[in-house]
């Protein structure tokens, strides 16, 4: 067996310093009485909940307020003026190397990731006109960051040599919580005005990535972006370059996984809202839905921020006074746009399937569908023409829905002009304000996966973990951090997970870094629960 047929590597990736955390002990799987579990939100956190309780014979119900399953990355039928039956989601997601946890998640369905597709590049366009790209970055840290640097058109030796090294040493060696105690009273692009980046590279990179959390970057907290440097740059050998489904979400990641579940013995409740949850007195859980109420021994509750608000607000007993009003503080991100249109020409054949943008108004990326999915493919090979997605994310509150979609539309025109003579077909927009916000000084108000309860989970990408892990691969590790929990609880065996290295990886950097922290003298993190 070669090792890259060996099922750990198959699990981790190509890095061969990523990490394991081993799987609590305990029996393989339940037998007699065996216990039961609730889990609230179909989206990413809850099916990995769902998938490890299920696995280890918990008898599992999953509740979901949406009729379809997947969350944030889920789809929902519609039809087109043409008659066409087609998916709508909530738009692009790139499926990184790194995310290990929300791979195995996958693999329970497709071992080989076969509905998976890698795209060639990562290409990046600002609106002066440069461009920058990730095809021919080295992978291997720290090569990654110099060989962007050195490839960048955005990037120049004035550029460099202007940069402050110093207030640059905390993104050497990212750990967690350490980098939120350095840095999470500050927000990225604060942070970034000291370091002194140049602003073309800070719009053609770091806003790429304190963008994929839907807020500006003066609103995000400049530890998580830190940690997103560390996890694709500095900490990871998986590079950037990514994967994405080649069919709709639902059709080649979601219904194969409810089928898994549903031969695992778990029951799918969508459509399904959770109204309030009461302990019991023998250490239980009654959950009430809109339809009837249920006891469960353990529950993970892996709703998104304003569905946790809700449902915690309305369940008067529910973990403790501190912990409730730390969850009552959280908060969305701004709203954002998802545009999808079917127009009756191609756009020109040299497009990529993907493009981030920048120095655009509100326009942040391009996909051009057809590339890569099955469904838009089909539908373009018919007509002749092409599926394009817009994104906009952190609109204003006061923006208006109609000057915005139009707005959006012309700035595609000005990346692609070749769609200014397109006739729309079809189009769908989709406005949405349920991200979390990783607000500047917001860490410790985040809820942990743990609670006052000890049967009591949460889960999802608004979680803290002290991991090095975000976005999709966060409510993965969550989902399956929260069964865990209630597994080792049971007696029963845990999953085992991946991270990136949870420390950078020079051993020369890490001295500049450590010598920095010790010249700063921040007291260490004080512990938490909840």
């Amino acid at each position: 067996m070669t090792r890259a047929e060996r099922p750990d590597a198959a699990r981790r990736g190509r890095d061969r310093r990523a990490l394991p955390l081993p799987a609590p002990p305990g029996k393989p799987r339940a037998d007699g009485l065996r216990p039961t579990a609730a889990v609230v939100g179909g989206g990413i956190a809850g099916l990995a909940a769902a998938t490890a309780l299920a696995e280890r014979g918990v008898r599992v119900t999953l509740y979901e307020r949406q009729a379809h399953l997947g969350g944030r990355a889920g789809g929902r039928p519609t039809t087109l003026r043409d008659g066409t039956p087609v998916t709508m989601s909530r738009g692009f997601h790139a499926f990184f190397r790194q995310y290990y946890n929300l791979r195995g998640l996958l693999r329970r369905t497709d071992p080989g990731l076969r509905r998976l597709t890698g795209l060639p590049d990562y290409p990046l366009q600002h609106a002066n006109g440069l461009r920058d790209s990730f095809r021919h970055v080295p992978r291997t840290p720290p090569w990654s960051a110099l060989g962007f640097a050195a490839l960048s058109p955005s990037f120049t030796l004035r550029d460099l040599c202007a940069m402050d090294p110093v207030a640059a040493l905390p993104l050497l060696d990212v750990r967690v919580p350490e980098i939120y105690d350095r840095l999470d009273h500050t927000s990225a692009h604060d942070f970034l005005d000291a370091v002194r980046f140049p602003d073309k590279a800070r719009h053609l990179a770091f806003e790429v990535f304190s963008r994929s959390f839907f807020a500006d970057p003066r609103q995000l907290s400049a530890a998580e972006m830190a940690l997103m440097f560390h996890i694709y740059f500095l900490g990871s050998a998986e590079g950037l370059l990514f994967d994405v489904p080649r069919a709709p979400f639902s059709t080649a990641l979601w219904h194969p996984l409810a089928d898994y579940l549903l031969r695992h013995g778990a029951e799918l409740r969508t459509s399904t809202a959770v109204e309030h949850i009461t302990p019991t007195r023998d250490g239980g859980h009654r959950v009430v839905t809109d339809a009837d109420e249920r006891r469960h021994d353990g529950v993970v509750l892996a709703l998104d921020t304003a569905g946790l608000r809700r449902v915690v607000a309305g369940s008067d007993h529910l973990g403790d006074a501190p912990w409730r009003e730390r969850i009552a503080r959280l908060r969305n991100a701004p709203a954002f746009l998802v545009t999808r249109l079917w127009l009756d020409r191609p756009v020109a054949p040299g497009r990529p399937g993907f493009l981030g943008t920048a120095g655009f108004p509100t326009l942040d990326n391009i996909s051009v569908l057809e590339r890569w999915e099955d469904e838009a493919a089909r539908w373009a090979g018919r007509t002749g023409g092409s599926v394009v997605e817009l994104h906009a994310y952190a609109v204003p509150g006061s923006a208006s829905w109609d000057v915005e979609e139009k707005r959006l539309i012309e700035q595609m025109h000005r990346v692609y002009p070749e769609t200014r003579g397109a006739t729309v077909v079809d189009a769908r927009h989709e406005w949405r304000a349920d991200c979390p916000l990783f607000a500047v000084g917001g860490y410790r108000d985040r809820p942990t996966v743990r609670t006052p309860d000890p049967c009591l989970m949460v889960a999802g990408d608004l979680v803290r973990t002290g991991l090095p892990v975000a976005l999709m691969e966060r409510a993965a590790t969550t989902g399956f951090l929260a069964a865990n929990a209630l597994l080792e609880r049971w007696g029963l065996r845990g999953v085992t997970l991946w991270t990136v290295p949870r420390r950078g990886r020079s051993a020369v950097l890490r001295a500049l870094a450590r010598r920095d922290r010790a010249a700063s003298r921040l007291p260490a993190a004080p512990a938490a629960a909840g």
